[in-house]
């Protein structure tokens, strides 16, 4: 039996550990234990997804909450030691770029335990980014590397890392969605936003650079200005960015703005519906840019730059910045169908998760 814990801390985590889970359970040959570090602790960004993904609630929740990167960082690992060195396990597998996933990992590796990164080598080349600092230092001390892109490969070799210890597996968010299309296109989502199909935008915004300049934050409400008088723009507001708007008079414009429509964070399914039937979607997610790929609806990032090339180069994305003419431009382009559909990265197929835990399998009967 390999004795596996699996660490969830932030609202894309819970989407990329649920094929996991499931995986493990159904193997047979993995006792696993869930460990939510409560990194994110609202209803809508955290437990909700355990509902509707059927993941098992978590084993253990160590309710850290928010706090600055440093003090956050240091509570999870204070609390996750006492986990691992009850459950002792064989692996501690991390997903993404969040603070639980440097916390955690750091904590497997100063006492022993096999670190398994997955969505490895992932690279903005941006270092103000906090992620980046995190993907980073996660995957130089992971001893499984899991990628999702071909990029992802490339930048772990670069960067030193043998090759022995990496594996490109596809993508885990893939095989959440894949599994779970059809079930949000129940969803009653556009009944109850009153939205037809087709006819409008969605937005999300949560990063640092973004939400927390006010100068790029006003730059952006002002392409938001424009494109609002073509069709609805429908923005599910993460705490963060809503803060940061009733902090200021950024505020009052955006809430003077009749076509923006301001929403509390949706559940996956409604989410995912969402943005299937959306026309476009504005994100600075790294993870959307990837699920609108396979859902074939446009993405544009507001960011200057992508951890995730691939979507850029099938052109399922475009990378415009935060400068609002440039944003305004990039949205008319595809309104105006200036935009093909995608061909479907290699392994996107929703098996990534099945590869995932073969090669676990494999090298533990190796020895690691």
């Amino acid at each position: 039996m390999i004795k596996i814990i699996c660490i969830c801390g932030a609202r894309p985590n819970f989407i990329k550990v649920a094929p996991l889970i499931h995986v493990f359970k159904k193997n047979g040959n993995f006792d696993t234990l869930v460990v939510h570090t409560g990194q994110h602790y609202d209803e809508n960004m955290s437990m909700l997804f355990f509902d509707e993904l059927n993941i098992p609630k978590p084993d253990v929740n160590l309710e850290v909450g928010s706090s600055s990167h440093a003090v956050q960082t240091a509570e999870i690992m204070k609390r996750f030691e006492l986990v691992l060195l009850d459950f002792k396990p064989d692996f501690v597998l991390v997903v993404g770029d969040v603070n639980s996933t440097i916390a955690c990992g750091l904590v497997a590796v100063k006492l022993g335990v096999e670190l398994i990164h997955v969505e490895a080598g992932l690279r903005s080349f941006d270092r103000s980014m906090p992620e980046e600092i995190n993907r980073l230092l996660t995957d130089s001390i992971s001893d499984l590397l899991f990628c999702t892109e071909q990029s992802g490969v490339n930048n772990l070799i670069r960067e030193g890392i043998p090759k022995e210890k990496i594996f490109l597996v596809g993508n885990v968010m893939i095989d959440t969605l894949l599994q779970n299309k059809t079930k949000a296109e129940k969803s009653n989502i556009l009944n109850r936003l009153n939205l037809n199909s087709d006819g409008f935008v969605v937005l999300t915004l949560h990063r640092p650079s973004n939400v927390d300049n006010h100068v790029v934050l006003d730059g952006i409400v002002n392409a938001l200005e424009v494109i609002q008088y073509d069709m609805p723009i429908i923005f599910p507001i993460h705490p963060r960015t809503r803060s940061n708007f009733t902090s200021s008079s950024l505020g009052e414009h955006i809430e003077k703005l009749p076509n923006v429509r301001l929403i509390n964070p949706l559940g996956y399914l409604d989410f995912l519906k969402l943005m299937s039937s959306a026309k476009l979607v504005l994100t600075d997610s790294g993870g959307i840019q990837e699920e609108t790929t396979i859902l074939k609806v446009p993405c544009l990032t507001l960011r200057e730059n992508t951890e995730r090339p691939i979507t850029t180069e099938i052109g399922s994305n475009q990378v415009v910045g935060t400068e609002p003419d440039k944003i305004i431009r990039a949205y008319k382009q595809v309104i105006d169908d200036d935009w093909q559909e995608p061909q479907i990265p290699p392994f996107w197929d929703g098996k990534a998760a099945e590869r995932i835990a073969v090669i676990i399998a494999s090298e533990n009967r190796c020895g690691g």
